[in-house]
């Protein structure tokens, strides 16, 4: 006998590192991020947060993060599905922003995110930039939406992330003192805004800010 109404997938949550990251497993706050959340607990249940697993691996075609590369790695390799928290650091936001026009996934975080090639070539041939977003399926396709930016980002310009932020209502985090958020070894308030949403204690309505909000590292302290 079939069964008709099959358990929900266990929650899980994949880094998404951003493109030339040879090795995720050891740098920046990815692998801080992955221990964390993996060892993160639910004050509502007692239970592991994301008893799924916390995937940080190695993408193939790392050194350009292709579209035709990414996004069925994620949907065939990694199971990214509505049980799925993805976190896209730099092209790995992009790729995560194209994930969410044709899959539905429980939440998203995106570092650094940005949605033109800022004139590299580099970027124009990993395939992401050659049509137009589809802004409200992107919207629509996950629970909630965390977005981190830097004023002082030297690789993507604030306007574009503050762009991302408009077109998708994401929950926005603003600092003036991150750059593109590839020197720090630790992402506490990452951390700390992921486990919220997931216990419950912040929802998309109540939790919304302004269009730009701007918090300084002790505002998350």
């Amino acid at each position: 006998m079939s069964n008709l109404n099959p358990s929900p997938p266990l929650p899980q949550a994949i880094i998404l590192p951003g493109n030339g990251v040879s090795e995720p497993g050891t740098a920046m706050w990815y692998p801080y991020v992955a221990s964390e959340l993996g060892k993160a607990i639910s004050r509502e249940t007692g239970g592991k947060l994301f008893p799924g697993e916390v995937i940080l691996r190695q993408f193939p075609d790392w050194e350009l993060a292709r579209e035709s590369v990414w996004i069925p790695f994620l949907e065939k390799d990694l199971k990214a599905c509505s049980g799925t928290v993805l976190i896209g650091h730099s092209s790995g936001a992009v790729a995560a922003l194209r994930y969410l026009e044709e899959h539905r996934v429980l939440g998203v975080v995106l570092v650094s995110a940005y949605h033109t090639d800022l004139g590299d070539p580099h970027e124009r041939k990993a395939g992401y930039f050659d049509r137009p977003w589809n802004w409200s399926r992107i919207s629509q396709n996950a629970s909630w939406i965390i977005q981190f930016a830097s004023t002082d980002d030297h690789l993507v310009p604030i306007e574009e992330q503050r762009y991302v932020h408009t077109m998708i209502g994401s929950e926005y985090r603003e600092f003036n003192d991150r750059g593109h958020f590839n020197y720090q070894i630790k992402f506490p308030e990452l951390v700390d805004v992921i486990v919220q949403f997931m216990d419950g204690t912040i929802d998309k309505q109540s939790g919304t800010m302004s269009d730009v909000e701007r918090m300084d590292v002790s505002d998350f302290q």
